[in-house]
Formats: structure tokens, sequence, C-alpha cells
């Protein structure tokens, strides 16, 4: 092979030479970009996942029904929820006073602490806020910079906890004077077993104070039952003209003792789904209290009205009527407009609370109209049941518009009665 080909030859190979190598080149380089590009890519979504966590975190913390607050050594809230300010917790992105210095005893020696905390500022919509239960602990025990504080509203438990307190106090009163009571009959008993007259005057005396202490027993069980009760728990279709006439005839020989007249209007025919025997003594107990608080010779109406769907029950006396301080207390346990008529009469102070629960328990709503020196109306309003209905009482109208049409109805009769005519008037009863 001459020089001319040798020297072609070679130029040929250090060309191949060169453009394999430039392709290893551009082959590793792409190499290197991709893996570039998908490491950073992996980085990109490591960050995005990260962020997702902590917005996620983020949500939760703010949407949690207690509050969360975590604080560090300089006061300083870095993370806290609208829970935390919302029980007065955190002002201004601050520990209020009292709950920052139960978290300086907790950095000082590292054990959680608890407090129970009385917001000035503090509440929701619905409901004030005036005890919060605070925990505050270390965050971590790998580091002593952050206490995290918890804090929930303890405002309902308080509540109930006073209710208990004042019901066990009202009970252990009341059963105090018929005790108290049985205790110096029988003593006089004992005194007196020579003299029958005398034996058979404190004789029935201490009857009369045994069946008042049974009876405020019998009353307490029932009103616990229906305060206990979220519905009825079998009901039934009830007559409310049966209802009537059962009430009206558990008190008829009371009223002819003090010479009321019971009057009543014509039967409806209508109906009411629930508990017959809570009805008829819910009823009754509003006649009672018509009577025991109605002069003598005056009436006590009972009527009946189908309103809608709605049948309202009206219990009207003419008695000394009730002041408008106490309309709003009258269906408190133990409350009593005249507390001397009330003893005499062996009133318990539950009849009207029991009144109350019973409608509730019914789906109802009770109102009262009262005028001192007038008398008072009291109103029971139910579901009308119909074949077709639901086995469950239904809501009843709205109780403005009832109370509204009402008014309607009363001065209509308090016109009638300024000309002469014969109406019955709102009574009073407690």
């Amino acid at each position: 092979m001459g020089t001319p080909a040798a020297l072609v030859l070679g130029v040929l190979l250090g060309v191949l030479v060169t453009a394999g190598v430039a392709v290893i080149v551009a082959v590793l380089r792409r190499r290197a970009r991709e893996r570039r590009a998908r490491e950073e890519r992996e980085k990109r979504e490591a960050h995005r996942q990260l962020s997702t966590i902590a917005q996620v975190m983020h949500f939760a913390v703010d949407a949690a029904p207690t509050a969360v607050a975590v604080v560090d050594t300089r006061q300083d809230v870095i993370l806290g929820n609208r829970m935390a300010e919302n029980l007065g917790v955190v002002v201004e992105r601050a520990l209020v006073p009292e709950v920052w210095r139960l978290v300086e005893l907790v950095f000082d020696d590292g054990d959680s602490r608890e407090l129970v905390h009385s917001p000035t500022h503090a509440g929701f919509r619905d409901r004030p806020v005036f005890s919060v239960l605070v925990r505050a602990q270390p965050l971590t025990s790998a580091d002593d910079r952050f206490v995290v504080v918890y804090a929930w509203d303890n405002s309902e438990n308080v509540r109930m906890e006073s209710a208990r307190r004042d019901f066990v106090a009202n009970v252990s009163h009341e059963l105090k004077t018929p005790v108290g009571a049985i205790s110096l009959l029988v003593e006089a008993l004992v005194e007196s077993g020579d003299d029958p007259a005398a034996v058979g005057h404190f004789g029935a005396r201490l009857q009369r104070e045994t069946t008042r202490m049974s009876t405020m027993i019998g009353e307490l069980i029932t009103l616990s039952k229906l305060q206990g009760a979220a519905s009825l728990p079998d009901p039934a279709p009830v007559e409310v003209d049966d209802v009537i006439e059962a009430a009206v005839g558990r008190n008829r020989e009371a009223a002819e003792m003090h010479g009321i007249e019971l009057k009543t209007d014509a039967p409806s025919g209508a109906r009411l789904l629930g508990d017959e025997n809570l009805l008829v003594t819910a009823v009754a107990n509003l006649i009672a209290n018509a009577v025991n608080y109605s002069p003598e010779e005056t009436p006590v109406s009972v009527s009946r009205a189908v309103k809608g769907e709605s049948v309202v029950i009206r219990v009207t006396d003419h008695g000394i009527g009730i002041a408008p301080e106490d309309q709003q207390r009258v269906f408190e346990r133990f409350f009593r407009v005249d507390q001397a008529r009330s003893r005499a009469t062996g009133g318990t102070g539950l009849g009207l609370a029991l009144v109350k629960h019973t409608v509730i328990n019914h789906g109802g709503n009770v109102s009262l109209w009262s005028r001192p020196g007038t008398g008072s109306t009291f109103s029971l309003e139910f579901p009308v049941f119909r074949e077709d209905a639901a086995s469950e009482p239904d809501e009843v109208p709205d109780q403005e518009r009832l109370t509204a049409t009402d008014r309607v109805g009363e001065a209509q009769m308090n016109t009638r009665r300024s000309h002469g005519e014969t109406a019955d008037a709102p009574g009073n009863s407690t």
C-alpha cells in the first residue's frame, strides 16, 4: 500500500475515532442531564409533598374543637388556632397573663399543670363561656424551648353541676318541711294517746303531710324520667276530649269545695300522639293551680281548639295574676309565686315543671298570658295526630305566631267584657 493510501486510511480512522468519542461524550452528557433533571424533579416533588402535609396539619389544628397554642420562652405564640381565641386563652397573638403564669411554671420544672380559667372576653354566638379548663405541658422532652397549651370549654359542666347542687338543695329543703311536721305530729300523737279528739286532729294532719311528701316524691320521679328521655317510649293516639274530661274530673271535688265552676267548651274530636296519663296530669295540674289561686265563686275555663296542624288546650282563671318578673320563672322546679298559699294548699312547687317537660316531650309548646288582678291563661300546643301522619310528633308551628293570635283573641275578649258581654277572662295559675 502506497503512502497516499495509508494517509487516507489514517485520516479515516481518525475521523471515526473522533466521531465515536463525540458520540460517547454526547451520550454521557445526555445521561448526566437526565439524571440532574430527575433529581430536580424529585426535589420539587418532595418539597410539594412537605408543603401539603404542613397545610393539612395547619387546617387540622385550626379546625380542632380543642384550643391549641404553642408558645416559646419569650411568650411568643408560634402556633395557635381559632378556638384558643374563642376561649379567651390567646388574645392578640399572646397568652393571657393567667395562662402565661402557668406556662412559666412548666418552663421552670417541665411538669404538666392544669387550671380553671375564667375568661373576661370569650364566647360563641349561641352561648357565653365562663369556665375554661387549661392544661400546659412541654411540647417534647427533646426540646425544652416550647410549651403546648390545650384548653376546653368547661362552662356546660359547671352549669350542670350548679343545677345539680341547686336541685339537691331544693329537694332537701322541700322534704325537710313535711318530715319535720311529721316528726312533731308523731310526738303530739304519742302525748295525746288518752285524748281521742286530739288523736283524730293530729292524725288527719299527719295524713296530709305524708300525702304531700308522697306526692312530691312521685312528681320528682316523673320529672326525672321526663327530663332524661329524648322522646316518649310508646306514644299512642290520644283523644284530646278524653284528656280534658279526665283532668276536669280530678279537680271537680276541690272546685266544688271552693264554689268554683269548671267550664268546658264543646268536644273537638282532635287527637294527638303521646302518653294519655302524662297529658291528663299536665292539664289537671293547670286546673288545680287555677282553682287554688282563684277567688271563690269564680269560674275556671278549659277550652280546646284546632289551629291548622296544631291543637291548643287552654286553662283560664280569674285569679290574682302573675307579675311580669315572675312569669319567666313559674315553670322552674320549686318556684312558687305565693309561698304561703302553695303550702296551705299542699302544693309541691313541681306542677308547672311537670307541665313544661310533658309538653316538650310531646313535641309541643307551652305559653303563659297573665295580668295581676285579672288572671292568667296557660296554653298547651301540640301537633295534631292524623291517621296518615308519621308515628312521631311533627314540629309545631312557630310559638310567636300562636302568641300573636292569642293576643288578638284576648283583646277581643276584653272588648266584649267592656260592653258587658260574658266571656271567659284570663285568670291566674302558678
